[in-house]
Formats: structure tokens, C-alpha cells, sequence
């Protein structure tokens, strides 16, 4: 490890935990970052998982006024989500090492129209929540009906979310917003919550792989918890338009340089 890729991944974890707490795909920020310093792509993948997980942690500490009165739906969701991720991290781990470079330029650019989709997804979800059935809803039981079709979905999203991370956020925001509406910041409270619940059961089987850059893993855990805290109050605040675009570009030219040196 030398200084200019721990002061770069630093960086990049700091960088990452705001995003992911603010527009989603935080992992298109931290794995380049991690594949610069030479480091193998499966390896850069798992170490980007358990490194920004502290993110997920920090922006659900600080949407913790918005998770109020979510415990239940919390509770039916957990399940989905935690097998989800587990899927996801075994098959990550069982097949080749060389197949999962050939698919993550592809990866990435799904991550990416995922990204882009996000302002049409965050619009579906304004319009189920103007039709004042959510708010209805939560004035008589403050909750919202988890339907089988929302665990499924939370679920899919989960296995994507441990194979490859980068949009597992906008999946979540999309299945919990159009199948529970519900107010945006309350939503997007839980998203970051079951994110950090997919990337913790990762964590837990990426441990006893041995693929695990420590060293880099540890900077990205301090950097990306601060960052998430800072991410989640700027949210309240900041528009995500410009800081989407700067992702999604930069998640296009890293597809474009992985296949073309593929």
C-alpha cells in the first residue's frame, strides 16, 4: 500500500459514502479507485463490499429520524434481503475469478442506465404517493402492506447487490418505491438500511474467502462511514442531478478503458 492509493482509496471511500446515501452508486467511485492500484477485479469487488459497508451503516444512522415507525416492514424484509445478498456472495465466489472480469464492464453499465433511470423511478414513486393512499395508510397503522411481490423483489435485488454492488441502492429504491409507497425520505431511509444489511451477510462469507484486501478494506471502512453520515444529511438538502451525472460518466469511461484492455 503505498501513500498515493491509500490517500486515492481514502478519497474515493469518503467520496462513495455520500454518494450511496444521496443518489446511489458509490461503487462505481470505489472500484476504480481500487483496480488502479493494480489489484485483480474480483478481488477489487469483494474488498469494495466490505470497505463501503460502514457507508450504508453511517447513512442509515443518519436517516434514523426518517426509520421511525418502519420496524415492521423492516422485520418482513430482512429475511429477503439477508438470503438475497447470501445468493449473490456464493455464486460471486464460486465461479471463475476470469468470468467476473469478462461481465463487470457490463456490469458497470448497468449500474449506470440503473442510475439514470433513477429520476424516472423517484418521479413513479411521487406520483403512488400523491394519490394519498401511502399517507392514508400511515395515518391509520403508520405502515404499508409487504406484499410477497415487494420480498421478491427485495430479494433479486439483494443477490445483485453481493455479486456486484454498484446500483443495488437504486433496486431497492425502485422495488420499495413503486410496490410500498411511501414518503421518498422514509424510503430511501429503508433502502440505505436493507443495503447495509445485504452488504454485511457479504461481508460475513467474503471473510473466509482470503479475498479480501485488508489494508485498502479498512481505509474504505473509516472513509465511506463518515462519508454515509455526511451523505445522508446533504440529501435532505442538495439536489442529486449533477452529482448522478458525474457518476454515471465516470462509470462509462471505466466500462469503456475495462473492455478495451480486456
Amino acid at each position: 500500500m503505498g501513500v498515493l492509493d491509500t490517500v486515492g482509496v481514502a478519497a474515493a471511500g469518503l467520496l462513495a459514502g455520500a454518494v450511496n446515501a444521496v443518489a446511489g452508486g458509490g461503487t462505481l467511485i470505489a472500484f476504480p479507485a481500487l483496480l488502479a492500484t493494480g489489484m485483480p477485479a474480483l478481488t477489487a469487488n469483494v474488498t469494495c463490499s466490505v470497505g463501503l459497508v460502514t457507508g450504508y451503516a453511517g447513512g442509515a444512522f443518519g436517516y434514523r429520524r426518517e426509520l421511525t415507525g418502519q420496524a415492521a416492514r423492516l422485520r418482513a424484509l430482512a429475511g429477503p434481503a439477508l438470503f438475497g445478498g447470501l445468493g449473490g456472495a456464493v455464486v460471486l465466489l464460486a465461479a471463475p475469478a476470469d468470468s467476473f472480469r469478462v461481465v463487470v464492464p457490463y456490469l458497470v453499465l448497468v449500474a449506470c442506465l440503473l442510475l439514470a433511470a433513477q429520476p424516472r423511478l423517484a418521479a413513479i414513486v411521487a406520483r403512488r404517493r400523491a394519490s394519498g393512499q401511502a399517507v392514508a395508510r400511515r395515518r391509520a397503522g403508520c405502515g404499508v402492506a409487504v406484499t410477497w411481490p415487494t420480498r421478491a423483489g427485495v430479494f433479486v435485488a439483494g443477490a445483485y447487490g453481493c455479486y456486484f454492488g454498484a446500483g443495488l441502492g437504486v433496486l431497492l429504491l425502485g422495488v420499495l418505491g413503486i410496490l410500498m409507497p411511501d414518503d421518498l425520505q422514509r424510503t430511501n431511509a429503508s433502502k440505505t438500511l436493507l443495503s447495509f444489511g445485504v452488504n454485511a451477510v457479504g461481508i460475513a462469507v467474503f471473510v473466509v474467502s482470503a479475498r479480501v484486501a485488508w489494508g485498502f478494506a479498512v481505509v474504505l471502512l473509516l472513509a465511506s462511514g463518515a462519508g454515509g453520515v455526511l451523505g445522508a444529511r446533504a440529501a435532505r438538502l442538495l439536489p442529486a442531478t449533477a452529482l448522478r451525472t458525474t457518476v454515471i460518466a465516470l462509470g462509462v469511461v471505466v466500462a469503456v478503458i475495462l473492455i478495451a484492455t480486456g
